[in-house]
């Protein structure tokens, strides 16, 4: 497609729009690379897609997408054999709980009709792993947790630990309460210093308390000592620390392996959750802007009932009518300023773009679209002072790169051709312009204000007037 039309009948924000829909990354890698496509077949299946997860809106409500995320990168180190971090194996429950819970919804409770529908094929190919979902659920709290019951060992060693730390609080509780040690203390609390529990003594009184010094205020009127009668202790808490890590380090590579043995089925999965936000992307942009699947046809024609630009408000914009290909390839339109021809214009080229990238577009039951190799536009005004063009130099200079490069299977959108000169000369340039692609079976749209094309589409075959209207009272 061109890029030039693509980005004059705005197709970047539907695309930003498509976008907004998306629940994950996943589905916005799809987004991103979403452009119109020109074989019937694929345009058929993509917008298939679409209908079928439609269906699912409108029968269930919205997708259960909660806890997807892009694993992949963790997959990958798995298979190269590092242990996952707690925050990794969280995300892999996460999408091991979001791809049960997705094809619950995508698979119970549907009408035997429903058979071939992608979402409920998509939904039967993903595979569950309850066994390994709870494990990890059962060990990790947070992402920076790991449950007391991740394993019997790690519950006996943090009991120890609690045991301990509670032994060593109630003798330096002891301590502090002490008549003989009040003056000497700073504060009456117990605090802790690099995992060991120290008394903050002044600075002067240092020499009264035997112990190891382990920390100062930044003042440097207090000292933080670990009183000799707890060290021990303090000793026996570290070794226990280090061996919850190593029991912890343990857990995790346990559970790692649990994700290595279903590695490729995790891949596969994150690869349909990523299709499955996309498709219900697409699906909950076709409700919000009330779309449809129009009728596809061999043949290259438009035939559009009561469509609206779905850029534009819905509940005020008006709707058009519009027929091209069948008797005849070029249409002129016609109609005062602020009448609504440019937005025909673009109405009518964004429908071949959205239709062909597989989206439902805002229009009723009657509709009809053929396929296009290549949609040009030449609408609005993109004089460029850098190459000292003029406005008129500009179009034309676009206007001779359309001519050159559309044939049969393309379609050609000019917005007020041959303004922008002397009116004699533009519309007779306009008219020679229109009568070189209508000799050539190009399906063409142009808007006009000169009378003489209204002639010239009322005398010649193959050529059609249509107009815009202005309600003066209304401004519609």
């Amino acid at each position: 497609m061109n890029d030039r039309a693509l980005r004059v009948l705005e197709y970047d924000k539907i695309m930003k729009r498509l976008e907004e829909r998306t629940v994950s990354s996943l589905g916005r890698a799809f987004v991103e690379t979403l452009k119109p496509v020109t074989d019937f077949y694929e345009v058929e299946a993509r917008l298939k897609e679409t209908t079928d997860a439609a269906a699912y809106l409108w029968r269930k409500g919205g997708a259960p997408f909660g806890g997807i995320h892009d694993i992949r990168s963790a997959l990958k180190r798995v298979e190269i054999g590092s242990t996952l971090s707690i925050p990794e194996l969280l995300r892999v429950g996460d999408v091991l709980r979001c791809s049960r819970i997705l094809k619950q919804f995508l698979t119970q409770d549907i009408p035997n009709e429903w058979e071939g529908n992608t979402a409920l094929e998509l939904g039967r190919q993903i595979a569950v792993f309850k066994q390994v979902e709870e494990a990890i659920s059962n060990a990790i709290l947070s992402e920076d947790e790991i449950s007391d019951h991740a394993s019997p060992e790690l519950f006996n060693i943090r009991k120890s630990i609690r045991q301990k730390q509670d032994s060593i609080k109630d003798r330096l509780s002891a301590f502090i309460r002490s008549a003989d040690y009040k003056k000497i203390l700073q504060d009456a609390v117990v605090t802790l210093r690099g995992d060991r529990y120290v008394i903050p003594v002044k600075q002067e009184y240092k020499s009264q308390v035997p112990g190891l010094i382990h920390d100062m205020s930044s003042s440097g009127a207090t000292v933080f000592i670990e009183p000799l009668a707890v060290v021990e202790a303090n000793n026996e808490i570290k070794a226990l620390l280090i061996k919850e890590q190593h029991e912890i380090e343990r857990i995790l590579a346990e559970l790692t392996a649990k994700v290595e043995e279903i590695r490729v089925e995790l891949g596969v999965n994150v690869n349909i959750l990523a299709q499955l936000d996309f498709m219900f992307a697409k699906a909950k942009l076709s409700r919000d802007m009330r779309g449809i699947s129009p009728h596809l046809c061999k043949e290259r024609v438009i035939k559009i009932v009561k469509g609206r630009h779905p850029l534009l408000d819905r509940e005020k914009v008006v709707p058009i009518d519009i027929e091209l290909g069948r008797e005849f390839t070029t249409l002129i339109v016609t109609g005062p300023n602020t009448g609504g021809k440019t937005v025909t214009l673009k109405t009518v080229g964004l429908f071949v773009l959205m239709l062909q990238a597989g989206l439902h577009i805002p229009v009723q039951e009657g509709s009809e679209f053929g396929l296009f190799d290549s949609v040009y536009a030449d609408i609005g005004d993109e004089q460029s002072i850098e190459q000292s063009l003029s406005t008129f130099s500009s179009h034309m200079k676009n206007i001779v790169t359309i001519l050159k490069e559309a044939d049969e299977g393309s379609l050609v959108l000019f917005d007020e051709l041959g303004a922008g000169t002397d009116p004699t000369e533009g519309a007779a340039l306009a008219t020679a312009i229109l009568d070189g692609l209508t000799r050539r079976g190009i399906r063409t749209m142009a808007t006009t204000h000169y009378s003489e094309l209204k002639i010239y589409a009322m005398t010649t075959p193959h050529v059609q007037n249509a107009c815009c209207e202005f309600d003066v009272e209304t401004l519609r």
